[in-house]
């Protein structure tokens, strides 16, 4: 017994978890990166729940199933996929649309279907489908994508993303938006027409200012000038500089936050739950986070250049670009650079679908990386 212990060395352990993974068709730096923000996401949230076991548990309960599903992805062949990406975004454009008529309202909000047992957002498969269908679509045909082809792609990119901001969640319509247009991106555009569509949305952005909602439109007037409405729409940006400022380099300590613990700050087990980690665990905290968004980011990005089919491809660049912007327009937010649209912190926020997605997502992307790799 004793020699066997012995026998047991770190190399060893290294090389076991290698052969696990490679078996489950996981990709170790990736899971590593994934994990590791999953149980940081899990301490935080302890604490901005002020010791919420029930919170806690339910939140474990979902990242499990989270897991569940990304293991389970990873094992389909790629085939799969390309055969249901058009049920997916079939079935979720239908759901969108159901979501208009008999949806569940929320804090002024109608974007859940309510199905007794569980309340979802169908908005958050359009994540998975948007990208998945402007890949296959665009995989089938010789690239860069011509303007014949982006005259199909801008629909199936516009009509889920406008759906999903007149519920309204603006926040969720945008990561759309950026999951679909870094398909056509990464398909290799020219700068001509890329400039032609990056002034186009400009106009239609200006345009469409006049259908926002009054709420909308005051969070991101607010922006500009938080002191404007400081018990209003200015009152979360306030709240949050202050948390984060106060947190200094190293923090307050682990649930000694006082904008946190003494519920000053709003949302701050869900959109704001960055504000908490600069409270109490400061700006050494906060780059560890970072450094973690960071590394899953490059580790996607590298994947995605070693896909040799055009669909892994133009897919896995995608997941890495929404997941950037997931983080980006989260901590914008939160430290006062961007407007309030409500995205939460990918795999720290409290929450279901979004977690469930995110992670579906990774489980798609090393499913294509492994069955190209062992087709080398």
């Amino acid at each position: 017994m004793w020699q066997k212990i012995d026998n047991i060395t770190p190399l060893n352990a290294i090389e076991k978890t290698d052969k696990i993974l490679d078996r489950l068709h996981l990709d170790g730096p990736l899971v590593f990166g994934i994990l590791s923000i999953l149980i940081f996401g899990q301490f935080i949230l302890f604490s901005a729940t002020s010791g919420d076991w029930t919170r806690l548990i339910y939140s474990v309960l979902r990242i499990f199933i989270g897991i569940t599903v990304m293991v389970i992805l990873a094992q389909l062949k790629p085939a799969v996929f390309k055969l249901a990406t058009p049920w997916l975004y079939g079935i979720a454009l239908i759901l969108l649309l159901l979501v208009d008529i008999i949806g569940y309202s929320g804090n002024g909000a109608q974007r859940w279907l309510d199905l007794g047992l569980l309340r979802f957002q169908p908005s958050e498969l359009m994540k998975l489908g948007v990208p998945m269908m402007c890949a296959l679509y665009l995989c089938e045909r010789s690239l860069p994508a011509t303007s014949r082809e982006l005259g199909v792609l801008i629909p199936l990119i516009l009509v889920p993303a406008g759906l999903t901001i007149v519920q309204p969640d603006l926040g969720t319509g945008i990561l759309i938006l950026a999951a679909g247009t870094a398909v056509v991106i990464f398909s290799g555009i020219s700068w001509r027409i890329l400039s032609f569509l990056g002034t186009a949305a400009l106009a239609f952005a200006w345009a469409g200012w006049s259908f926002l909602h009054n709420y909308q439109q005051k969070r991101i007037l607010t922006f500009l000038n938080p002191d404007s409405d400081p018990l209003g729409s200015g009152y979360h940006i306030i709240q949050s500089v202050i948390a984060i400022g106060s947190g200094g380099v190293f923090g307050k300590g682990y649930m000694h936050g006082a904008q946190g613990q003494l519920a000053f700050l709003p949302e701050r087990s869900t959109d704001f739950i960055f504000a908490v980690v600069g409270e109490e665990l400061g700006l050494f905290g906060a780059i560890i986070l970072m450094s973690l968004y960071l590394l899953v980011v490059l580790r996607t990005l590298y994947l995605a250049t070693q896909m040799r089919d055009t669909f892994a491809c133009l897919f896995s660049s995608s997941v890495a670009i929404m997941f950037f912007f997931y983080v980006f327009i989260n901590v914008g937010m939160v430290i006062g650079v961007l407007p309030v649209v409500g995205v939460p912190l990918p795999l720290v926020s409290y929450g279901g679908t979004a977690a469930v997605t995110m992670l579906a997502s990774f489980g798609i992307l090393m499913s294509l990386h492994f069955h190209q790799k062992s087709n080398l």
